[in-house]
């Protein structure tokens, strides 16, 4: 008899454990978060040194395809026309010590100009990034020696032609390298629904914001969530993100307040088996709100 309380004892002390163990894993998630697009948000290094982000998005290469000379485009942060940027390589090995990935995003909503027409353009594009960004080599590196981790796509103008082409062709040269894409919530895309088809990424930070039909609003969670359950089961990925503005000013509408986020978003949507996080537009407004330092207990 004594034997078999101490076993239901253990039992009793032992099982809240396990769920809680179990509980904490199926909600454990990162934050991503876009840096380069304003001057005021402090360095790369010390946008690591917070600890908040797992992923760091540099934004954006602006012009790239149909022929042009690739143009970075990190606001007020360096200028890679002068050469300035390579001093940036120190932050990236920095940021990639402490366990995050650095990753060059493609695109952006504004201030570029950029297009795939065809095939071998998405080839030559992948070659340029390949050397220029990642484990290549080229004499005019814009970041110096540092080895990017990954590409992202963040495509809001123009085409959807291509760019799953260029997905292969950055993953033929490596097969680990990190592919990342920021569409927007109404599914499909329209300008990376084809290239997410291909099975080519391995996150989609999904952006519910500035799209009233798929996003939070005034505490109504009913069109953010139904549509969360259309980007996490209709392709392979490996993990899809929340995105979401990191402040009232970052976006035009769809910002989710830090309570609301922890107590009525993420409950929602973390039981799915593809959850893995929330992207946050940007640095320079997550500073501003201090969103990040707010939420990532929760996320």
């Amino acid at each position: 008899m004594a034997s078999q309380t101490r076993i239901s004892i253990l039992s009793l002390l032992i099982i809240p454990l396990l769920l809680s163990l179990l509980t904490a894993s199926a909600q454990a998630g990162s934050i991503a978060v876009y840096w380069g697009q304003n001057g005021n948000e402090r360095t790369l290094a010390e946008t690591c040194a917070t600890g908040n982000y797992r992923y760091v998005m540099l934004a954006f290469l602006t012009t790239f395809g149909n022929g042009q000379t690739p143009v970075l485009n990190l606001a007020g942060h360096c200028n890679p026309s002068a050469g300035t940027c390579t001093r940036l390589t120190s932050d990236i090995q920095s940021c990639q010590s402490m366990g995050m990935k650095v990753i060059l995003s493609l695109g952006g909503a504004s201030r570029g100009s950029y297009q795939l027409n065809s095939t071998s353009d998405a080839q030559n594009v992948a070659d340029y990034l390949w050397n220029n960004y990642l484990s290549g080599s080229s004499s005019s590196r814009p970041l110096g020696s540092a080895v990017l981790d990954g590409i992202d796509f963040d495509i809001e103008s123009g085409s959807s032609d291509y760019y799953g082409d260029l997905a292969k062709s950055l993953k033929q040269y490596n097969s680990q390298l990190y592919l990342t894409a920021a569409p927007q919530c109404p599914y499909p895309d329209a300008y990376l629904g084809p290239a997410l088809q291909t099975g080519s990424f391995d996150y989609v930070w999904v952006q519910f914001y500035n799209n009233p039909p798929c996003q939070y609003s005034s505490g109504d969670i009913t069109n953010l969530v139904n549509s969360w359950k259309t980007w996490t089961s209709s392709f392979l990925v490996r993990n899809v993100f929340l995105g979401i503005p990191a402040s009232t000013d970052a976006a035009g509408s769809g910002y989710i307040p830090p309570n609301n986020l922890t107590s009525q978003v993420l409950p929602a949507i973390q039981g799915s088996s593809k959850y893995g996080g929330i992207m946050l537009w940007n640095r320079y407004y997550d500073l501003e709100n201090n969103y990040s330092d707010q939420v990532k207990g929760s996320v």
